[in-house]
C-alpha cells in the first residue's frame, strides 16, 4: 500500500507547479525587502486581510489564461482546504470567486469543503521531532469532479506533500489534475 502512496505522490507532483514568491519563514534571517514584502503577503492572504486575496486573484488569473488559454472556460480551479471550514472559507471563498469572474475558470471552491480540524504534523528541523495535531475531514462532491480537468491552487508549498495527496484524491473521482499553482514556495537560503 505505502508504494502505490508513493507512486500516486510522485505521480502528482512530476507535474506542473508554479508558485509566484519565495517564501522565507521567519526563522530564515538576513533576507532583503523582497523576502519582507512576500512574507507579508503571504499572511495577509492566509489571514484574509488587507483584501490581499485581490491581488493574489489577479496574478492566479493572469497565470491561468497565460497557460491554459481558450480551454480556460473548461478546466475546474479549486483549492486545497484551509485546516477548518471557517478558514477556508475566509481565505478561498471570495478568491475562488475572483479568480473565476477574473479568467472564465469554473469554480471548484461550493464543491469541496472541510468537516473539524485537520492533522497537522509539524516538523523541527532541528532535532527532526515531529507533533501531530487534531484532525479533518475533506468532504468532495465527487460527481462535480468526475471527468473534469482541474488546477489546484494552495497559499505555500514546502514538500508538495498536502498538494499531492488532495490532487491524487480529485483524480480517484475521475478528474484529471493538470498541476498546482501556489502563492508561495518554501526556501531556507535567501539569495538576492
Amino acid at each position: 500500500m505505502a508504494k502505490v502512496i508513493d507512486e500516486s505522490i510522485k505521480k502528482q507532483l512530476s507535474k506542473r507547479m508554479d508558485f509566484f514568491l519565495k517564501y522565507f519563514p521567519v526563522r530564515v534571517r538576513n533576507v532583503g525587502e523582497d523576502a519582507v514584502e512576500a512574507r507579508q503577503l503571504v499572511w495577509a492572504f492566509k489571514d484574509a486581510r488587507d483584501n490581499a486575496f485581490e491581488k493574489v486573484a489577479q496574478m492566479t488569473a493572469t497565470h491561468l489564461i497565460k497557460i491554459c488559454g481558450e480551454k480556460i472556460k473548461d478546466i475546474v480551479f479549486v483549492c486545497v482546504p484551509a485546516s477548518t471550514q471557517d478558514k477556508n472559507e475566509s481565505r478561498y471563498k471570495a478568491f475562488c470567486n475572483r479568480v473565476s469572474e477574473l479568467c472564465g475558470i469554473l469554480n471548484g471552491y461550493a464543491h469541496v469543503s472541510v468537516s473539524g480540524e485537520r492533522l497537522a504534523v509539524h516538523e523541527h528541523r532541528k532535532d527532526k521531532e515531529k507533533t501531530l495535531v487534531k484532525t479533518q475531514v475533506i468532504e468532495f462532491d465527487e460527481d462535480f469532479f468526475k471527468g473534469k480537468d482541474i488546477y489546484v491552487f494552495d497559499d505555500v508549498v514546502t514538500t508538495g506533500a498536502s498538494y499531492a495527496l488532495f490532487a491524487n484524491q480529485l483524480e480517484t473521482f475521475g478528474g484529471n489534475v493538470l498541476g498546482g499553482l501556489f502563492l508561495g514556495r518554501t526556501h531556507y537560503k535567501y539569495k538576492k
